[in-house]
């Protein structure tokens, strides 16, 4: 595990490579931005993504995914909905059985699969692992302190990645609950948006508690689903992760939510960024199958209602704030 690629030059691959090439190993970041290549590889700073924090100049970046052939293993931090095709493209270039492992938090809308079967049915062989926890991408890039959970079923591979990338600054923690690692950090983005929302609309801190706490129940139930264990999801990459994008306007979500709370639509929103919330997609795939399923869900159903119905965010808040008491455990 000496050379890695990382998949994707956003905020977060920027970071992640950046983490990676800090730990000794031989790093290359690839973007699809030629402008971003270009200003990583010349400026030493991904200005467009993750401005105002320097890289190390030993860390490369190339838009050519032929330059990942000799690559030990692969960090994919594609956007989650790209996560599919970006590996169907990958494998054209890598070795049979180099470890993919997945860095994006999200289900895919199309299908309703988490990324971890997407890359199954298009990259057969090649095993499948999950990088996922509390991270905010400029404090991972700047090298201050954080821990991850690390997903792996095979504990030789999973034991390999944590060697090759952890630091004392940015420690993974070890699972073989692929499923759970992935389920927390795609629900709780839909729920930073609905914390967002409370915090825009001057609900106060109790509120945002509330909601925190609400949300975590959604995220058990959701994971149950799927087979996720409990402990994995009230560890780093559940709980740890929707506490920190629930807790700060760092969190894209969060931020998304704060700005329609405070009266700006979600197209005028999106329409200002260049980065990806990744909530508002998979808030469309987590309410179909709550409601296909039967889950009770209703801060996702009131970000779904928001989002994608246009409802007044007053409206709704009310709504929640008005439904029938009931069992905490429920």
């Amino acid at each position: 595990m000496e050379k890695i690629g990382v998949l994707g030059g956003g905020a977060w691959g920027t970071a992640l490579a950046a983490a990676a090439n800090q730990a000794g190993r031989d790093t290359v970041l690839w973007a699809r931005e030629p402008e971003v290549v270009s200003a990583v590889n010349e400026t030493h700073e991904n200005s467009h993504f993750l401005p105002g924090v320097a890289l190390d100049s030993g860390l490369t970046a190339t838009g050519d995914l032929a330059d990942f052939a000799d690559r030990d293993a692969i960090l994919m931090v594609a956007p989650a909905q790209y996560t599919r095709v970006m590996a169907a493209e990958l494998i054209k270039h890598i070795g049979p059985k180099v470890p993919l492992v997945i860095c994006s938090k999200g289900i895919e809308v199309l299908t309703g699969k988490l990324l971890s079967d997407a890359i199954g049915e298009v990259a057969p062989g090649h095993p499948v692992c999950v990088l996922s926890g509390p991270t905010f991408a400029s404090e991972v890039a700047r090298g201050l302190p954080c821990a991850v959970t690390l997903a792996a079923e095979d504990e030789d591979l999973g034991s390999a990645l944590m060697q090759a990338l952890g630091l004392p600054t940015f420690r993974p923690y070890f699972s073989t609950d692929i499923i759970g690692a992935q389920i927390g950090g795609a629900v709780k983005n839909v729920l930073a948006i609905a914390t967002g929302v409370a915090a825009g609309l001057g609900t106060g801190e109790n509120a945002r508690a509330a909601v925190i706490t609400r949300g975590l129940a959604e995220i058990v139930r959701f994971g149950a689903l799927y087979g996720a264990r409990r402990e994995t999801l009230m560890g780093l990459s559940g709980l740890g992760d929707l506490i920190l994008t629930c807790s700060s306007t760092q969190s894209r979500n969060m931020s998304l939510g704060k700005a329609i709370g405070e009266g700006m639509s979600f197209e005028e929103i999106m329409a200002e960024r260049t980065s990806v919330a990744e909530g508002a997609h998979t808030v469309d795939i987590v309410h179909k199958i709550a409601q296909d399923k039967g889950l009770d869900m209703p801060i996702t159903s009131a970000v779904y209602r928001i989002l994608k119905k246009g409802e007044d965010a007053r409206d709704v808040m009310d709504d929640l704030l008005n439904r029938p008491f009931t069992d905490e455990t429920q």
